[in-house]
C-alpha cells in the first residue's frame, strides 16, 4: 500500500503529490492524516491525499511516523483544497494551512499541548469515607474529603502531604482533565426582542430555504436589528440538528457578538480568530471536531471551521475589505462561505448597511435574494448627519476641531452622553518634514515617508515594521526646524484632552490594541460608561452597538477619497455610513458630524442621507464607463523582485504576453508601478486584466505562473478580484 503526500513546503516549484510507502505496522493510516515523511535530507510533515496500490518504477522511502490518530483534513477539507487552489492559482498546501489552527497544521517544528487540570476523585462509597472521618484526626483530610462528598471531584492546584496519604491509602485517585484555555465570561442576562415584521419576514425566508444552496443579501440600515435576525435563524437551524457559522469583519466586534450569542446560546459556541492564544485556538478547533459546539462565530479564517451538517453560514459586514485575504493564498470568505453552502446544500446570508457593488449588483440579477429592512429596530431613529467645509473653517484657524464639532462635544458632555470620534490614521502625525528645505524622513526600505509615534517617540514605517527613533535634525541641509504634519488619533487624543481637561477619553487603535484581551477591554470599559470619549480608526466604525452614543465625529472624511484606487469613492461612502450608524442607537436622538475639504463629493453627501440606493446607481454608471467591476471581473498580476532594473523588464515581458495571449475583448492595462513601488526593499509592478468572458484567461494564467515557479530573482503573483490596485 502506498500513500500519495503533500508536504509543508509551500513553494510553488514543490506543489505536487509525492508518493510514500506505508510500513506495515501503520494500518490506520488514511486520507487527510497528517504524516512524517524523508523529503530530501530533512523530515518534514505532510498531509495524506490518496492511497493507492499502484507503485513507482524505483525505490520508494517509507512514511517514518503517523502524527494523528485521525485524520485532520475532512472529506470537504479536502474537496475545497482542491478547488480553491485551482480557482485561486495557489498551492493546494497553502489552503490545508490556512484552514488549520497552528497546533494541527503541517509544521515539523510546531507543538501545542492540551491544557490539563488535575482532580481528585474518591475510591471509596459514601458510608466507608464517612466512617473514615469519625476517626480522622488531621483537618486537611478532613476538609478535602467533606469536599468530595459534595461535588464528587476536587481540583488541584498543588500537591501536599494530604492528598499523597488520600491516594497512597486507595481512597482517592488522581484524574486529569483537560481544560479549554478560552472561556467568554460575562455577568449580563439575555433580553430576547420581539421581531418587527421585516426582520420576522427576512427570519422565515431563510428558514424556508434550509437544504438548498441559495444565497440571500440581507440589506438593512445601521441599527435595524440584523444581529437579532442572524440569532432567530441560527435558533430555528438547531432545533433541527444543524450548526452554523457566523463571520464578523473585525476582531473588535467579535467580543460584542460573542457575548450576544453566549446570553443566547450558553456553551454551545465557539469562538475563532486571531486574537486568541495558539492554545486557545487549538481547544476552540477540538470543540469543533468533537461536536461539543454547534455554531462558530469568527473572523475570516472561520469560514473553515470543520462544522458537520452545516445549516446556514451567515456574513455579518459583508462590504468589508477584511473577508479578503492580501497574501497567500487570497481566498475571499464570501466565496468559500458560497462553495461550502453549495457542499451542504445550505442557504448563505450575506448582510450589510452598504452592500458592495457586485453583491447589489447579483441581487438586481437575481442571483442573490434580495430581502430589506428599512427601518431602525425599537426605538433607535437614524441620526442627523451635518457636513463641515474644512476650506472654511481653516481660515478660522480651527485646523482639527469645526465650531460646530467643538460645540456639540461640549453640549455632550454636560448632558453625560457618550461620543465617538473616527480617524482612520494611527499615529500622532503622518510626516515630520524639515520647514526649511523641506526633507520629508522616509523608510530606508520603502517608498513611504515614516509616522511618528509620540508615545514612544518613534518613527514607524507601517509597511515594513522599520523604527527609529524622532529626527530633530534634518539628514539633508542639518536644520533644527523639523516640523510634524499630519493629523493621526495619538495627537487626536492629545489635543481633547487639552481642549476637555475633565473628559474621560480612551484611544483605540492598533497601537493600544496590540495586548491580549485589550480589543474587550475598551469596549466593555466604553460601553459601561468608563469613558465619555472614545478615539478610534476603522476598527471602530462597523458593527459596535453603544445605546449611549449620541454624536459622532469624522475627522478628514475625505482622506480614502485620495486613494488611487477604483473603489475609493465605494469605500468611502460605506466607512462614513458605517461610523455614522453609531450614533442614536438608544433613546436618545444622534447626531453625526463629518468634517471634509471635498464637500460636495457625491460619495459624502449621499453619506448625509444616508442613501445608499442613489450611491448605488452613482457609482454603477461610474463603472459602467471605465469597465471596471461588477461589470468586468479584474485581476491583478503583481511581479515583485530585489534588482531594479529587473523588475522593468520582467514586468514589459509579462504585459507583451498577455496582450499577445488574451482575446481582443480583455484589456490588459500596464505595465506600471504599484501605488507603492518599494516595499521592504523589493520593488513591485503590476498588470491589470479586465474581462468579461476569455477562453484563453486561465491557461495564460496557468502559463506564466508555471513560468515563474522556480525563479529565484523573480516573485510572480496573481490576485484574482482583488481588494485594491
Amino acid at each position: 500500500m502506498y500513500a500519495k503526500v503533500i508536504t509543508e513546503i509551500t513553494a510553488k516549484a514543490v506543489d505536487k503529490m509525492f508518493i510514500y510507502k506505508i510500513p506495515k505496522d501503520m494500518k490506520k493510516i488514511k486520507v487527510g492524516s497528517r504524516v512524517k515523511v524523508p523529503f530530501g535530507h530533512q523530515e518534514l510533515e505532510g498531509f495524506v491525499l490518496e492511497l493507492t496500490h499502484e507503485k513507482e518504477d524505483y525505490e520508494l522511502k517509507e512514511i517514518t511516523a503517523l502524527v494523528d490518530e485521525e485524520p485532520i483534513l475532512t472529506e470537504e477539507m479536502l474537496y475545497l483544497g482542491k478547488v480553491l487552489s485551482e480557482q485561486l492559482l495557489c498551492s493546494r498546501i497553502s489552503i490545508y494551512q490556512a484552514m488549520l489552527p497552528k497546533a494541527l497544521k503541517a509544521s515539523n517544528k510546531t507543538e501545542i499541548k492540551k491544557k490539563m487540570d488535575t482532580y481528585l476523585v474518591l475510591n471509596w462509597n459514601r458510608t466507608e469515607v464517612e466512617n473514615y472521618l469519625e476517626k480522622c484526626r488531621f483537618k486537611r483530610q478532613k476538609e478535602i474529603l467533606m469536599k468530595l462528598l459534595e461535588s464528587g471531584e476536587y481540583l488541584i492546584t498543588k500537591q501536599d502531604s494530604s492528598i499523597k496519604t488520600l491516594v497512597k491509602n486507595n481512597i482517592c485517585t488522581l484524574v486529569q482533565k483537560e481544560k479549554y484555555r478560552y472561556a467568554f465570561q460575562t455577568t449580563k442576562q439575555d433580553h430576547r426582542v420581539t421581531l418587527n415584521q421585516e426582520q420576522q419576514y427576512a427570519v422565515n425566508r431563510v428558514l424556508s430555504a434550509k437544504n438548498q444552496a441559495k444565497t440571500f443579501l440581507l440589506y438593512g440600515v445601521t441599527g435595524a436589528g440584523k444581529t437579532e435576525v442572524y440569532m432567530n435563524i441560527i435558533e430555528g437551524m438547531l432545533k433541527i440538528n444543524k450548526t452554523a457559522i457566523m463571520l464578523v469583519p473585525e476582531i473588535s466586534l467579535t467580543p460584542q457578538i460573542v457575548e450576544r450569542f453566549v446570553l443566547r446560546f450558553g456553551r454551545d459556541v465557539a469562538i475563532l480568530h486571531s486574537g486568541l492564544s495558539e492554545g486557545e485556538k487549538y481547544d476552540e478547533y477540538r470543540k469543533i471536531t468533537n461536536g461539543e459546539v454547534h455554531i462558530v462565530v469568527g473572523a475570516r479564517s472561520a469560514i473553515f471551521a470543520p462544522l458537520k451538517n452545516i445549516g446556514v453560514i451567515i456574513i455579518d459586514e459583508e462590504h468589508s475589505s477584511t473577508y479578503k485575504q492580501d497574501n497567500h493564498p487570497r481566498y475571499h470568505a464570501r466565496d468559500v462561505a458560497i462553495l461550502r453552502g453549495k457542499y451542504h446544500q445550505a442557504p448563505v446570508v450575506l448582510g450589510s448597511a452598504t452592500p458592495s457593488l457586485e453583491s447589489m449588483a447579483r441581487a438586481g440579477r437575481k442571483v442573490y435574494d434580495l430581502l430589506t429592512l428599512k427601518t431602525r429596530a425599537g426605538k433607535g431613529k437614524l441620526p442627523q448627519v451635518y457636513i463641515v467645509n474644512m476650506k472654511e473653517e481653516v481660515k478660522k484657524k480651527n485646523f482639527i476641531f469645526s465650531e460646530l464639532l467643538s460645540r456639540k462635544i461640549e453640549e455632550k458632555l454636560l448632558k453625560k452622553e457618550q461620543i465617538i470620534l473616527f480617524l482612520n490614521r494611527r499615529g500622532y502625525s503622518s510626516i515630520s518634514s524639515c520647514g526649511d528645505c523641506g526633507e520629508v524622513i522616509k523608510c530606508p526600505n520603502c517608498d513611504i515617508s515614516l509616522t511618528y509615534h509620540k508615545s514612544s517617540n518613534m518613527l514607524r514605517c507601517h509597511y515594513c515594521g522599520y523604527a527609529t527613533k524622532k529626527v530633530s535634525i534634518c539628514p539633508k541641509c542639518h536644520s533644527y526646524n523639523m516640523k510634524d504634519f499630519g493629523l493621526g488619533t495619538e495627537k487626536l487624543e492629545e489635543e481633547l484632552h487639552h481642549m476637555y481637561p475633565n473628559a474621560r477619553i480612551v484611544r483605540m487603535d492598533m497601537d493600544t490594541t496590540s495586548k491580549k484581551g485589550a480589543h474587550q477591554k475598551i469596549i466593555d470599559d466604553f460601553g459601561n460608561g468608563k469613558y465619555d470619549i472614545l478615539v478610534g480608526t476603522q476598527m471602530i466604525a462597523k458593527g459596535l452597538d453603544f445605546p449611549k452614543v449620541t454624536l459622532v465625529g469624522v475627522m478628514n472624511a475625505d482622506a480614502s477619497l485620495n486613494i488611487p484606487d477604483f473603489r475609493s469613492s465605494e469605500r468611502t461612502f460605506q466607512l462614513l455610513c458605517q461610523v455614522s450608524g453609531r450614533a442614536g442607537r438608544g433613546e436618545e436622538k444622534g447626531e453625526v458630524i463629518i468634517q471634509t475639504y471635498n464637500n460636495t463629493h457625491y460619495s459624502i453627501t449621499l453619506a448625509k442621507h444616508h442613501d445608499y440606493l442613489s450611491f448605488y446607481k452613482e457609482e454603477m454608471k461610474i463603472r459602467k464607463q471605465l469597465n471596471y467591476s461588477p461589470y468586468y471581473y479584474i485581476i491583478l498580476i503583481k511581479i515583485s523582485t530585489k534588482d531594479y532594473e529587473l523588475s522593468f523588464r520582467e514586468a514589459k515581458k509579462v504585459g507583451e504576453y498577455l496582450r499577445s495571449h488574451l482575446s481582443k475583448s480583455t484589456y490588459v492595462l500596464g505595465p506600471a508601478m504599484a501605488n507603492v513601488f518599494r516595499i521592504d526593499n523589493i520593488y513591485h509592478q503590476q498588470c491589470i486584466i479586465k474581462y468579461q468572458h476569455d477562453a484563453n484567461l486561465k491557461q495564460v494564467l496557468l502559463t506564466l505562473d508555471n513560468h515563474y515557479k522556480g525563479n529565484s530573482k523573480v516573485s510572480l503573483e496573481i490576485d484574482i478580484n482583488p481588494n485594491r490596485l
